[in-house]
């Protein structure tokens, strides 16, 4: 089959990198932009993480355009305390050699897919600033794309950043109201915090076979997610870090892993006792569907994906992560 076109939204920490890592070297994604967003970090240094992982992929070639630098109406509000300060596990990276583009992420986000109707599949890993923004310039934006797929929500409303709140909502929980009231189920598909902490948590087995894998890519990974196994042992208590972007990622580029879906009509709160919590209404007598919800995804399928992509040599260039001091 060939690679899927893709353009990628990110707030680039280090889940991101390794969602990057699967679209660009499993061999099943094409990827033709990033565009960067404000979130995990602040936007200049999430492109300058994306363009660090381009080279460590050997991808240069591929644009990275920076986008809004904040939520539609709240404040910056990051995950450096889960991510690093760096939003790379704080590993010492060194600097990007290429540059990012002077255009617009949202710009990118509504002229590629007009050019190319039907063509490109949307990626979302980060709060959805950007793409609210084209929305407000072109309600019927999605339409354009072949499909959306969002690392966004929690449908079980247990939540990483609140009581009933995944972090891409609740960060900026006004715009992911947008993306959701201007979906549609057979155009977009969330897939939430919890499918990612049921089928795709890191345990400690899976962090020694990453980390004796020894491969540039595999190494990159495994030490830019040093915080977060950190964070995830003290706060969310999981058996090893999640990663929530890679396995949206995962469902994009191979969506026979889904094992679990439904249908919903979905709405966002925007209050302060339940920012970003989603809103599901499964009643009978419930408006239309507006979005797919992934519930459950083949776990082995999923790191089988994760682990031959990270197996692989790097395509083209040199690896960023071993020139980096080496980690505790």
């Amino acid at each position: 089959m060939p690679a899927l076109p893709l353009i990628i939204d990110t707030d680039t920490g280090s889940d991101d990198a390794v969602a990057l890592l699967l679209a660009a070297a499993s061999g099943l994604g094409d990827i033709r932009a990033v565009t960067t967003v404000a979130g995990n970090v602040p936007v200049e240094t999430g492109t300058r993480n994306a363009l660090i992982f381009l080279e460590t992929a050997g991808r240069t070639g591929i644009p990275v355009h920076p986008g809004c630098a904040r939520p539609m109406t709240r404040t910056l509000s990051g995950a450096q305390h889960v991510h690093g300060e760096d939003g790379m596990g704080d590993i010492g990276l060194p600097d990007p050699v290429t540059a990012c583009q002077d255009t617009h992420a949202v710009e990118v986000l509504l002229s590629l897919p007009r050019a190319r109707p039907g063509e490109l599949t949307l990626v979302t890993l980060a709060p959805l600033t950007n793409i609210a923004a084209a929305l407000l310039r072109d309600p019927e934006l999605f339409t354009s794309y072949r499909h959306v797929y969002c690392m966004a929500g929690a449908a079980d409303l247990r939540g990483n950043i609140s009581p009933t709140a995944e972090f891409n909502v609740w960060a900026d929980p006004e715009a992911a109201r947008i993306v959701a009231r201007a979906a549609t189920p057979e155009k977009v598909t969330w897939i939430g915090w919890d499918v990612s902490r049921k089928d795709a948590v890191m345990t400690d087995a899976d962090q020694r076979r990453l980390e004796q894998l020894g491969t540039p890519m595999a190494t990159f990974a495994h030490r830019i997610n040093r915080t977060v196994a950190d964070w995830a042992r003290d706060v969310t208590g999981l058996a090893g870090y999640d990663l929530p972007d890679p396995v949206a990622m995962a469902v994009a580029l191979k969506p026979d892993l889904v094992t679990e879906q439904e249908q919903a009509h979905v709405d966002i709160s925007v209050t302060d006792d339940t920012r970003g919590q989603m809103i599901i209404d499964r009643r009978v007598s419930a408006p239309s569907p507006n979005i797919t919800l992934v519930r459950r995804v083949d776990e082995t399928g999923f790191k089988k994906l994760l682990f031959d992509t990270v197996a692989a040599p790097v395509p083209a260039g040199p690896p960023r992560a071993d020139s980096a001091p080496s980690a505790r």
